[in-house]
């Protein structure tokens, strides 16, 4: 094989190796970000910047241990935690439980508490 084929063939293998790199990289990036999830302190900044919209917060909390939820055959990698506020001189604990991947809410449920130290 002369050598100008030689150099030809191997520029080409080349810029063929560098353009599946590039796919696979690109493949790899996407299902990384994919399975990433947010960090606990990230889902609880979202979540309080929508309820500072009607008022303020008086406690928020949120745990770091992430927990299975199945509902309707359909599970979820979630966070617990709550936010807690002064509604009509009582307080008014909503505890949630968001996706981890998105940091929506899934389920949240509201109750009047007489003692808020138990929460701090």
């Amino acid at each position: 094989m002369s050598e100008k084929k030689f150099s030809s063939l191997t520029k080409v293998g080349i810029g063929a190796s560098l353009m599946v790199g590039a796919a696979l990289g690109a493949v790899a990036t996407s299902i990384y970000k994919d399975k990433k999830h947010l960090s606990t302190k990230e889902i609880l900044e979202m979540i309080k910047e929508h309820f500072l919209e009607e008022g303020p917060i008086e406690v928020a909390y949120i745990e770091e241990k992430p927990e299975k939820l199945t509902r309707f055959a359909i599970s979820y990698k979630v966070c617990r935690g709550g936010i807690i506020r002064k509604e009509d001189e009582s307080y008014v604990v909503y505890e949630f439980l968001a996706d981890i991947y998105t940091g929506v809410v899934i389920l949240i449920d509201r109750k009047k508490v007489d003692n808020i130290e138990e929460f701090k």
